[in-house]
């Protein structure tokens, strides 16, 4: 590979040049988390997540322009009713919880490509069994971002995905999910930008290449009342030795560490 190009998810991270390995990157980061043991869900347990999140700054970094973070993010029960009213805004009826599943997905901001993306995604959740209901563009606030995060900041979507059956058990429907995730990531890839941060029936990643303060400015979703959680799962990236990226911050899939 040439030293100017670059790799991973966008091309975001240099390639092995001079006295730079990416094989020697570590991570040093802050995790929180904050629960109702009742399972009771309020929006207000979000909103102290996000002051839990901004108490770990400290943990977290910053580049030359301290609005470019190494990166943050929060994991959240699935909303349902916030996702009924939103996705019923654009037409779509949300079935009940555990029987349909969204996150948040990284698409390339040319729209040629990331309707490609798209495209393919749909047709590889027909082939598990599943079907794309709709897509929802996620409101973002792009003018906080700094320098390095707007140069590869990503459209990001949301799916709404449901099983082609009615009969489909969760269990069976939480492992085809998985394969569908999986399946887009290879046959899409990081070069076109694609990048799934969840894609669960009972929980959602919103996460980024921000400072831990810009979490709930940058995702207006975080922001609505209808938003209602029984944990979270916040976390703010140090990336020591590394280089930051949009599909580098955390929480990830399933989980968040330091």
């Amino acid at each position: 590979m040439d030293s100017s190009d670059g790799y991973g998810w966008a091309d975001a991270l240099p390639a092995k040049q001079g006295l730079y390995d990416p094989a020697n990157e570590r991570d040093a980061c802050g995790v929180g988390f904050i629960v109702n043991i009742k399972g009771e869900r309020s929006h207000k347990l979000l909103r102290d997540s996000e002051d839990l999140l901004r108490n770990m700054s400290h943990r977290g970094a910053t580049g030359a322009d301290e609005r470019d973070g190494d990166g943050a993010g929060v994991m959240a029960a699935m909303p349902h009713e916030f996702m009924v009213k939103v996705f019923g805004q654009l037409g779509c009826t949300v079935p009940k919880p555990g029987k349909y599943a969204t996150g948040n997905v990284f698409l390339h901001p040319d729209a040629d490509t990331r309707q490609q993306s798209q495209s393919i995604f749909d047709h590889l959740a027909t082939e598990v069994g599943l079907q794309t209901v709709g897509w929802r563009a996620v409101p973002t606030n792009s003018s906080i971002l700094g320098p390095s995060g707007q140069s590869k900041e990503p459209v990001i979507m949301q799916p709404l995905v449901v099983s082609a059956g009615d009969r489909m058990e969760e269990a069976e429907f939480t492992r085809r999910l998985f394969m569908l995730r999986k399946r887009a990531q290879h046959a899409i890839g990081f070069k076109k930008w694609f990048y799934v941060c969840s894609l669960a029936t009972r929980t959602i990643v919103y996460k980024g290449q921000l400072t831990p303060a810009q979490v709930p400015e940058y995702y207006a979703d975080l922001r609505d009342s209808d938003f209602v959680t029984h944990f979270a799962l916040v976390h703010s990236r140090f990336s020591t030795n590394t280089f930051p990226s949009w599909e580098r911050a955390q929480p990830f899939n399933l989980c968040a560490h330091n």
